[in-house]
């Protein structure tokens, strides 16, 4: 009777046991398995520009003052970065996006080419001078002259009318 009262109390901790266990089962079906992907990878990419102090903004979105670094989602495709500088010309230089997958032995990762990015930043070109039109100048109405004028005394050159008058 004793060998009875044992037995069925380990049956009965082995059913509470299978229970409990079957109930953490159900309940890990609905848990979902992108605990176990890991976060997507991303670019870290130095900007800089001569002069510095540019306004460096990548055509993913993420931008700074250079020079500095950003960190954005690793992109599929190539991207570009645009300087602006005032009283600068602005700049865009094209950025390639290069994935290494990984194995079992080291994760993924993705470097950028160039990296870093830089720009060198012309001056900007004055604006001409904006310049008036020319308008000829009217002359000046000539005063009404005697008809018959005597060559300078002492004149080298002598009148080419006088003997016909």
């Amino acid at each position: 009777m004793v060998m009875r009262r044992v037995i069925s109390i380990v049956l009965a901790g082995t059913s509470v046991l299978a229970a409990t266990s079957l109930g953490g089962c159900s309940s890990m079906s609905s848990m979902s398995w992108d605990m176990f992907k890991s976060a997507p990878p991303t670019a870290q990419i130095r900007l800089e520009s001569n002069p510095p102090g540019a306004d460096a903004t990548t055509s993913l979105g993420a931008g700074c003052k250079t020079p500095c670094t950003v960190s954005v989602p690793a992109p599929a495709a190539p991207f570009t970065v645009a300087f602006a500088l005032p009283k600068y010309q602005p700049a865009s230089v094209p950025v390639n996006v290069i994935r290494n997958p990984g194995d079992f032995t080291t994760p993924a990762s993705v470097t950028t080419d160039p990296n870093p990015v830089f720009a060198e930043l012309q001056p900007a070109v004055p604006p001409k001078p904006v310049r008036k039109a020319h308008r000829p100048k009217k002359p000046k109405p000539a005063a009404a002259a005697p008809a018959e004028t005597a060559p300078a005394a002492g004149s080298a050159f002598p009148d080419p009318n006088a003997g016909k008058r």
